[in-house]
């Protein structure tokens, strides 16, 4: 398996539960002093154990953060089909895209059974559904966002299985050319073709079936993971290194592959992802009394001295 020689990123995840004028603007902006590549922020109506507390809106959230901050880039981790529609979600992107200078990624999963998916007043997709929308859902997106002001006469139409668009009109486009780029999050083969067609990254939590054993287990089965989207673009005709690879740190990942224990574990998590090929890791900014607690300022310095200490 060839080794990417990108430069290991930093980012974070920011969860939407604190209000803007007392602590939300605030995180923001010391998420872009600490050097994090990305702060991105988890694009759901609510969220598991977060379900009965404070949850605010994704977009307008990183609207707010686009005004805030100056260098930070920003994004979704990740956006779904779950309660989005490609039209207004393509509108709503590009002019995100427009607001923040260029500076938003999109996240973007086939979504899953939790509250999102019946919140609408539906059942829960299956997960065959799931996918199938997906497969839908992100080339759509991908037009609509890639339009921009040429050729755009008659705007974009489409009609699938699952959605459609009329003359849709995206002037004047992204600020981004040829569109903001896309974080494909996938474990599954459809998943990750569509990472190696569309995705400008690829995101992972990791193998699920991992998730219960040692951190040897886990890093073996990210292993795996790296060889089946490289393989995927492989097979679409694509160098595997022009994919970036994103892992995302779970709470659902074994105790000991968690990165956040000491700086010297964060180190060597980071140096092992380097080596399966990861371009970008993303740790969980801590929020008290919740399943990402962790010591703040422990936190801060790994932002600070981490990658250095890895470089080093």
């Amino acid at each position: 398996m060839a080794v990417s020689t990108a430069p290991l990123r930093l980012s974070t995840v920011i969860l939407p539960v604190y209000r803007w004028a007392e602590g939300g603007r605030r995180t923001w902006l010391r998420a872009e002093e600490l050097g994090f590549h990305t702060a991105y922020t988890y694009d759901h109506l609510s969220w598991r154990g977060f379900r009965d507390r404070a949850w605010f809106g994704a977009l307008p959230t990183l609207t707010a953060a686009a005004g805030a901050t100056e260098r930070l880039r920003l994004g979704t981790l990740v956006t779904s089909p779950n309660f989005r529609h490609p039209v207004p979600l393509a509108k709503e992107l590009l002019t995100l895209d427009d607001l923040s200078d260029g500076r938003i990624t999109l996240g973007i999963g086939a979504g899953g059974s939790g509250f999102d998916a019946t919140v609408l007043g539906h059942d829960a997709w299956s997960a065959r559904e799931r996918a199938d929308r997906f497969a839908e859902f992100v080339p759509l997106l991908d037009r609509l966002l890639s339009a921009g002001d040429e050729g755009t006469a008659r705007g974009v139409s489409y009609r699938g299985d699952y959605y459609s668009a009329h003359e849709a009109r995206m002037i004047p486009g992204c600020v981004q050319r040829p569109r903001l780029p896309f974080a494909v999050a996938a474990t599954g083969p459809r998943g990750m073709r569509l990472a190696a067609r569309h995705g400008q990254a690829w995101v992972t939590t990791g193998d699920p079936a991992t998730f219960a054993g040692t951190v040897r287990d886990f890093r073996s089965g990210l292993a795996r993971q790296v060889e089946r989207v490289s393989a995927a673009c492989e097979a679409a005709g694509r160098e595997p290194d022009s994919l970036d690879k994103i892992l995302l740190d779970s709470s659902l990942a074994p105790a000991d592959a968690s990165p956040l224990g000491s700086l010297a574990a964060f180190v060597d998590h980071a140096g092992a992802c380097a080596e399966l090929g990861f371009t970008e890791l993303v740790l969980h900014w801590p929020v008290p009394d919740s399943v990402f607690a962790a010591d703040r300022d422990l936190f801060e310095r790994i932002a600070t001295e981490g990658l250095a200490q890895l470089a080093g």
